[in-house]
């Protein structure tokens, strides 16, 4: 049944209020002009050719003029090796340090390949069996019994019978023995409903996508048996200073439209300098590889700095005239920076002292820093 205009317009309202809009909604636009002009080959189930997730997910201009914008810039082969891998019978585990974007690829790998972001499952110490098989209504159950009516079908299983990648974020923070239960899923592509002996099969099309952090290596570690059915791509720091500079200015760019802060665009230098010191702290030197400092105990990660950023912004917008500014942007850098307030202190105090002070146009950002700690 059509629905009345002001349903209509209710439901229109309810999306532009959407703080976070999901990247297939986001993004609908140049996943539109993809299937458009994609002619190549797509296995069972997938919106787009392979060739075509890769376009998307790494950016490009189209033969029709079209600008697809890049969702992730670095090795453009660790695209092609995920795409691919999913386009087999295998499922993909995206590994790497924190805010290495591993969440973010595996939303728009789900959004281009099964036109669904949302089946996905979150990883923590409580998660169970039946976030990842299924549940029961437990009303029903007790009214009527076990029965396919009662049960509540996970996003997993809504994967499987739909022929749709189901996404896993923070597996190693999963119990072990929860884990597990993605074995006979994984291999034999099949979920057993032991209650009403049957299963549901997997359609042409599933797989599942899995992130984890090596920060987390050791709290629960993959079985062996588990990992061989994952192929495994490392996602890295980026490599290239420009690179870093280039995600957090396109993301900061995004967030500000996405919350509509009323503040301008951060200046390029004020982005080059977080991202110079966050570098810097990691690699426990400085850029122009003259001097050794100390790292502190946290990632320093490409997310971390896009957070500094947007934080700034807000501060700007709300409490300045809305230009950017190192006072706007110092709080969230030491928050950022000192994770343990004993040694990451005397390490940022230090870097400040040695690396920052001295720099002629750092002048203004070594004042405000000093003045939040």
């Amino acid at each position: 049944m059509a629905k009345s205009k002001p349903e209509t317009a209710v439901a229109s309202q309810n999306a532009s209020a959407v703080l976070r809009r999901h990247a297939e909604h986001e993004f609908a636009e140049e996943l539109a002009a993809l299937r458009l002009i994609d002619k190549r080959p797509k296995p069972p189930n997938w919106e787009l050719s392979p060739w075509a997730v890769k376009i998307y997910l790494t950016g490009g201009k189209l033969e029709n003029g079209f600008d697809v914008t890049p969702k992730y810039i670095g090795n453009d082969r660790l695209i092609e090796i995920a795409v691919a891998t999913l386009a087999t019978d295998r499922a993909l585990l995206l590994y790497g340090l924190p805010g290495t974007a591993k969440s973010w690829v595996s939303e728009h790998l789900a959004a281009a390949i099964s036109g669904n972001s949302s089946l996905l499952i979150q990883g923590t110490a409580g998660t169970d069996e039946s976030a990842l098989r299924y549940g029961w209504n437990y009303a029903r159950l007790l009214a009527e019994g076990p029965s396919l009516d009662a049960m509540v079908p996970s996003p997993m299983m809504r994967a499987m019978r739909d022929g749709k990648l189901a996404r896993v974020e923070e597996l190693t923070r999963i119990a072990s023995d929860v884990q597990d239960s993605l074995i006979t899923i994984l291999s034999e592509k099949t979920l057993p409903i032991p209650e009403l002996n049957t299963e549901v099969q997997a359609n042409k099309g599933f797989s599942v996508i899995a992130t984890a952090n090596n920060r987390d290596k050791g709290v629960n570690e993959l079985s062996s048996a588990l990992l061989r059915r994952f192929n495994t791509v490392v996602l890295p720091v980026p490599d290239k200073f420009d690179d870093e500079v280039e995600i957090v200015e396109r993301r900061v760019s995004q967030l500000g439209r996405a919350l509509e802060l009323p503040a301008e665009k951060p200046a390029l230098d004020e982005i080059r300098r977080v991202v110079t010191i966050f570098r810097e702290l990691r690699d426990g030197l400085t850029i122009d590889g003259k001097t050794k400092i100390k790292s502190p105990s946290g990632t320093l990660s490409t997310a971390e700095a896009i957070s500094v950023m947007a934080g700034g912004m807000s501060i700007a917008a709300y409490f300045g005239d809305g230009v950017l500014t190192a006072a706007d942007i110092a709080a969230g850098m030491t928050g950022a920076i000192v994770k343990d307030p004993v040694q990451d202190k005397v390490v940022w105090l230090e870097y400040l002292q040695t690396v920052v002070k001295e720099r002629d146009t750092w002048k203004d950002l070594y004042r405000a820093c000093r003045e939040v700690l």
